[in-house]
């Protein structure tokens, strides 16, 4: 059901695809200065997303997992810290305030924080249209400039149909997508860590026997469902495959934690290639292939107690890979190799689950021949300004602004929670900017 207005008689200034966290925060940014606005100041504003409703990572929200960021950095706070869209604002909505603070501790349980999101989104429901996939974006040119940009959507439950919106700006926070190993081939058996929930609860209502089940990954997401396998599975034997010697601890130490600051953006941006670089690697242990200390010693306790009991079921297969997958009449079969010494071993399995992390989409997966507008540097990554802005070539005045994808701008912020209601805010500012230079033109 269409519910944001269509055509080239009405324009937006700005139209987001995608309705993620980041573009949601930006929603909330745009009503609350609408709202606050004593001018008619205020965009005319639009977002695409195309689930049915909104969703945040939905396969992953096990029930006793807890945010990795603390609360504070919602959708608005280090923005607003007055807002009424913040996550104490949440809680006092819900009734649970006193009963939150009673719980002494800054990370929400993950089901929480989505809760929240959905809450904060409902609020803005009047500007986003679920259901509305974008499969093109085709410029519109006046006097020799591309001015505006056509985005055309599809039901996805009726692809026959679809809708063209046009707009000034477009803002793209299509999130990240599951990355795999490039011969990897999934199935019913065979999945990504995304589907983790909904094909375990599957195989629990269908009763299907489940003797072992292997993890191939290293970090949060593997080792949280190498847990959940091992509770929903009380007689399978739980292989965590992965290269290092052992699970790395998360740095989440205050000094590192500042490469998450606001300010530390400001540092990355302006720093040579170099040093970006330097940065990036010092600091992936903040974030990629890493695991929090305490569900690493939950784990460490578990294998120890079972080899006291005299049968153990989770097993790590460190210093290993996955080398060769084959199905046959009684499951999979799963070559290992144990890299030090190539010694290879077939064992039988009954699912495998890639906890391979995500990727960022590709622009042009969205754009088509947009993309072809913007700008690259040296090593063919888009150039982005400060603002979000992606650089394009002079005749083209319709802006695009990215959340996500600018690893190499702005940090490993790019595609995280921890700058996203700043991030939100710088954006908002500069579409503001924007428009009153249009509007003084």
């Amino acid at each position: 059901m269409t519910t944001l207005h269509t055509g080239p008689d009405s324009p937006y200034d700005v139209l987001g695809i995608g309705f993620g966290p980041s573009n949601l925060a930006l929603a909330i940014a745009l009503h609350e200065h609408g709202a606050t606005a004593r001018q008619d100041t205020g965009l005319r504003a639009g977002f695409l997303e195309r689930q049915p409703r909104f969703g945040w990572h939905r396969g992953m929200l096990i029930d006793d997992a807890t945010m990795q960021v603390s609360f504070l950095k919602d959708l608005v706070t280090m923005r607003d810290p007055t807002s009424d869209f913040s996550f104490l604002c949440y809680l006092r909505d819900r009734g649970r305030l006193v009963d939150f603070l009673n719980q002494k501790t800054l990370f929400p349980l993950r089901i929480e924080f989505h809760d929240y999101f959905e809450w904060a989104a409902a609020r803005v429901g009047h500007l986003v249209e679920y259901g509305a996939e974008v499969v093109s974006v085709r410029p519109v040119t006046e006097a020799g400039e591309v001015r505006w940009l056509d985005v055309t959507s599809r039901d996805p439950a009726a692809p026959e149909r679809t809708t063209v919106r046009r707009t000034r700006t477009l803002c793209v926070a299509t999130g990240l997508e599951p990355h795999l190993p490039p011969d990897a081939v999934l199935s019913e058996r065979v999945w990504h860590t995304s589907e983790l929930l909904p094909r375990v609860d599957q195989l629990l209502r269908e009763r299907t026997p489940v003797r072992r089940a292997f993890v191939l990954g290293a970090g949060q997401s593997a080792a949280e469902a190498v847990d959940y396998l091992h509770r929903s599975f009380p007689e399978a034997e739980i292989c965590s495959v992965f290269a290092k010697y052992g699970y790395t601890p998360a740095d989440d130490s205050p000094f590192a934690n500042r490469i998450f600051d606001p300010e530390a953006v400001d540092v990355f941006y302006g720093a040579p290639p170099q040093v970006k670089r330097s940065l990036h690697d010092y600091h992936r242990g903040t974030n990629y292939s890493v695991v929090d200390m305490e569900l690493i010693e939950s784990l460490s306790r578990t294998m120890y107690q079972e080899k006291v009991q005299g049968r153990q079921r989770l097993r790590m297969l460190n210093v290993s890979r996955i080398r060769e997958v084959a199905s046959d009449a009684d499951g999979l079969r799963v070559t290992v190799e144990f890299l030090p010494t190539g010694e290879r071993q077939v064992l039988g399995s009954d699912l495998i689950v890639y906890a391979t992390g995500y990727q960022p989409r590709g622009i042009g997966d969205h754009l088509g021949e947009i993309a072809k507008l913007c700008l690259r540097d040296d090593e063919d990554q888009l150039r982005v300004g400060r603002d979000h802005r992606v650089e394009t070539a002079a005749h083209v005045t319709a802006g695009i602004y990215l959340q996500g994808g600018t690893e190499h701008t702005h940090g490993l912020t790019s595609t995280l929670l921890s700058t996203t209601a700043v991030r939100a805010g710088e954006i908002c500012s500069s579409l503001l900017a924007q428009n009153a230079g249009s509007l003084r033109e």
